[in-house]
């Protein structure tokens, strides 16, 4: 929900800025209904779309009333990871991912890999997350063929992914400003992408990990692994944990987990929020400055302190 048309606004994407969250959906469902129409005019004959953001929203981000109808929207009784559970064989033809970011470290528009502080590696190479997207149905041969975002996610993936139709709705002029094309014209070369991309979809390339994996979970601000130095048996140095998995998907789920204790790190920004105010606001005030911690470190802006942080029954649509 980064990669939007139109957006150059960080609140746009976050559930907790209620009226500049509202105008994130309307860009996100237009830019899915643009590529929803290409889809089929390229020669789909059933799309379905999956909204796996997890901007705080427990519904879809996507207006649901607004959406093509031909497209039908996957949920289940149960919670699912959008990025590895829907894997069926002979079930899907291709994959294309809408409103990408840039990974963590790239200068792009709100870059970040899975969450906040977090980079991804595999067999050595930091990898975005349209990229694991591209592993994980590759194991059952299925290429992701379209993708959109900003122009830093275009060079993240010139190097793994050349075949994916890419369109570039706006320019990062740093991971809290960027400077949009005009809605019209971005959506237009959406759907126009889109359908070559369809048209062509049997010329893409799946994608495979060689095995055994090598995965690494390298922790930036806000997020903070070195609680984890010294626990036998971890292999930690300089805010990298790194493990050995026998294919994609044990390499995923150890990551998560890992991110789950990377997240710890957060509290040290609650406990600087917290120590300036009373507990009215405390929640949003808290919320943006993480979101603060990260903008910054991405730009460029952000200063180590002389210390270091001490060492934290429904309808599901797909966000774990």
């Amino acid at each position: 929900m980064e990669g939007l048309t139109g957006q150059s606004d960080p609140k746009t994407f976050r559930f907790a800025h209620t009226d500049r969250y509202a105008v994130g959906r309307t860009y996100l469902t237009g830019d899915v209904n643009a590529v929803v129409a290409g889809l089929f005019e390229g020669g789909a004959d059933e799309v379905h779309i999956v909204d796996g953001h997890g901007s705080g929203n427990p519904e879809p981000d996507l207006l649901l009333e607004d959406l093509d109808p031909r497209a039908e929207l996957v949920s289940r009784d149960a919670v699912f990871d959008a990025y590895v559970d829907l894997i069926e064989p002979g079930l899907y033809d291709a994959v294309a991912v809408v409103g990408m970011h840039a990974k963590t470290g790239s200068g792009g528009f709100a870059s970040h890999t899975f969450t906040l502080g977090i980079d991804i590696l595999f067999n050595d190479m930091s990898v975005t997350e349209t990229e694991i997207v591209g592993y994980s149905w590759g194991r059952v041969g299925v290429p992701v063929i379209f993708a959109s975002g900003d122009d830093r996610l275009a060079l993240d993936l010139a190097g793994p992914m050349p075949w994916v139709e890419f369109v570039t709705v706006k320019t990062a002029t740093s991971a809290s400003t960027a400077d949009p094309r005009p809605v019209d014209e971005a959506r237009v070369e959406l759907t126009a992408t889109a359908r070559r991309a369809m048209e062509n979809y049997r010329n893409a390339s799946s994608m495979r990990l060689e095995e055994p994996v090598q995965a690494v979970l390298h922790a930036v601000p806000p997020a903070d692994l070195s609680m984890l130095d010294g626990v036998p048996g971890i292999k930690y140095r300089d805010q990298r944990v790194s493990f050995q998995a026998s294919d994609f998907r044990e390499a995923y789920d150890g990551l998560i987990e890992l991110v789950t204790v990377a997240r710890g790190g957060y509290s040290v920004v609650l406990s600087e929020v917290a120590r300036g105010m009373s507990g009215e606001g405390l929640d949003l005030a808290y919320s943006d400055a993480l979101f603060d911690r990260w903008l910054d470190f991405e730009s460029g802006r952000w200063l180590p302190p002389e210390l270091s942080p001490p060492p934290g029954q429904r309808t599901y649509h797909g966000f774990r």
